[in-house]
């Protein structure tokens, strides 16, 4: 299988955040605790060993195997599952919401990254075991953002009302969808096998969590992944103290506000802020039910409701109930951590962006802040698609510009007519050049006039190159329109490929083998995004 790599930055679909923390700048190293380098990992695994709490094991084991009870794991993941007793088994963790059938390609690329860094951390640290981990979102409640996938340019969507966190959403009425998605997917073996995994997950199984365990422990069972559905009481039971401190004291708001004001303050660089904490970063969770708890007027409410405590009926109700209560997206990575004997959270540009945010949260609350890395990144090319792009000679990096700026370049330079007017512009200012100075010397009120000649002139030159750009686009518009489509397919929507395009279109052509082949060709440290002749 044949691979490329192009530069995140080159690509132009990274923000300049994630472009400066993969060059390593030195403005950036004080929202991270270490940058990932294998070798980096040493002093990660010693800081965690000396913090994590051992009793906290023998908890988290207890409830992934009620977890898996009924599940159909691998020898692997039940070994992986068990090695967590021991203090020198560590985690490597990425987190996804979940998306009807996984939602777009990327899922499948940031469980990979998980798989092969693991790998990666045996090989150089023997004595110790590494287990990858994905953790499902289950107690998000943004149904219109994982309703739907992408099948062959057209929406696959689940029409249900709902409410509360979706983990706990029935399936019901996910049979239409089956059917639509069926007459989509068509005949052979491979379809068969995508409509028996959806049937399986979703027609089978009472929730959405639990169809979503089914689905990613069947793609990856045989890789040793361990699937946790966070929500859970003796889970939440050890983050008490945690959830305790954030409803009296607002740590999280006071630390993430300071970190925002530096993140703006630093000089010459417009980072995006993904995340405004609240003054109380935790919903309160019941069948049906998530909403926000805030503090108004001396006392504790659940917005859009009529539970109301007081601050000891509150904190007992947080002991009798702590799953209850769930962390939002300030809180999340933080609950993550203390759970999980955990190294390295794998995650995509705008998670990344965020978890920058949260360094000075965890030094205060005293939690080892884990090693970011990002996900690998992939663009996948048929054979077809990749004869196609070397006959037309469209190279990888052409195909990442966007679209006006593709059909222009492509255009120039398939040309055969000089359509670049960059040296008559040159060669115009040199002669304005002389009128400056000849007007100088004669009549200075004369230097505006000649300037706004200039002006006329190179503007009409612009005009004349777009011009004749358009007409020689319009003379090689079979060309043209062969690599638009070709960009096109590559590019949905012109966005990527894998924040669109779900895995069954792939699946359906490179069957069995697509998951295989992305382990064995994707490297997580590699620090390019990777292109793909499949």
């Amino acid at each position: 299988m044949p691979t490329d790599c192009i530069s995140f930055k080159e690509t132009g679909y990274f923000s300049s955040l994630i472009c400066d923390y993969l060059e390593e700048q030195p403005e950036l190293q004080q929202f991270y605790h270490r940058f990932p380098k294998l070798e980096h990992f040493k002093n990660q695994i010693d800081e965690k060993y000396n913090e994590y709490q051992g009793q906290h094991r023998a908890s988290l084991v207890a409830v992934l195997k009620k977890q898996y009870e009924g599940v159909g794991a691998s020898l692997n993941t039940l070994n992986n599952i068990e090695s967590l007793l021991s203090d020198k088994t560590f985690t490597v963790t990425t987190g996804h919401q979940l998306n009807l059938f996984t939602g777009p390609m990327y899922f499948l690329y940031k469980i990979v990254s998980t798989i092969k860094l693991s790998r990666k951390l045996k090989e150089r640290y023997p004595d110790y075991n590494f287990v990858p981990v994905y953790w499902m979102a289950t107690e998000d409640h943004d149904f219109d953002e994982i309703n739907y996938f992408n099948f062959k340019g057209k929406k696959i969507q689940w029409n249900q009302t709902s409410g509360g966190a979706v983990g706990e959403l029935s399936t019901e009425g996910l049979e239409q969808v089956f059917e639509l998605f069926s007459g989509e997917l068509g005949g052979g073996e491979n379809a068969e096998y995508l409509k028996t995994l959806f049937q399986s997950a979703y027609l089978q199984h009472d929730n959405l969590s639990e169809a979503t365990r089914y689905i990613a422990n069947e793609l990856f069972k045989e890789y040793g992944l361990v699937i946790i559905d966070a929500n859970h009481p003796d889970l939440k039971k050890m983050f008490e103290p945690f959830m305790k401190d954030e409803l009296l004291n607002k740590t999280s708001y006071h630390s993430v506000t300071a970190t925002n004001k530096r993140i703006n303050d630093i000089e010459e660089k417009l980072y995006n802020i993904q995340v405004t904490p609240r003054e109380i970063n935790l919903f309160y969770l019941k069948q049906g039910l998530r909403e926000r708890i805030v503090f108004e007027s001396g006392s504790y409410k659940v917005l859009n409701t009529h539970i109301v405590w007081k601050e000891d009926e509150l904190l007992s109700e947080l002991s009798k109930h702590p799953e209850r209560f769930s962390p939002n997206v300030v809180m999340r990575p933080l609950y993550q951590e203390v759970i999980l004997p955990n190294l390295c959270y794998i995650g995509g540009g705008g998670e990344l962006a965020y978890w920058f945010q949260l360094k000075q949260f965890f030094n205060e609350v005293g939690v080892t802040f884990p090693i970011l890395l990002l996900r690998n990144s992939v663009l996948i090319k048929t054979k077809k698609q990749a004869e196609k792009l070397e006959k037309l000679n469209v190279s990888n990096k052409d195909i990442f510009l966007k679209r006006d700026a593709f059909i222009n370049k492509k255009v120039r330079e398939i040309s055969n007519i000089d359509i670049d007017f960059s040296l008559q512009k040159v060669h115009l200012s040199q002669q304005f050049e002389n009128l400056y100075a000849l007007a100088k010397q004669t009549d200075k009120s004369f230097v505006g006039a000649v300037k706004a000649q200039e002006v006329k002139q190179l503007k009409g030159l612009e005009k004349l190159e777009k011009r004749l750009l358009a007409a020689q686009k319009r003379a090689l518009s079979d060309q043209v329109i062969r690599m638009t489509d070709l960009q096109n397919q590559l590019f949905p929507n012109q966005s990527l490929q894998e924040r669109n395009t779900n895995f069954s279109e792939f699946y359906l052509e490179y069957s069995s083998q697509l998951i295989p082949h992305l382990i064995k060709e994707l490297d997580p440290l590699q620090g390019t995004f990777t292109i793909l002749n499949l």
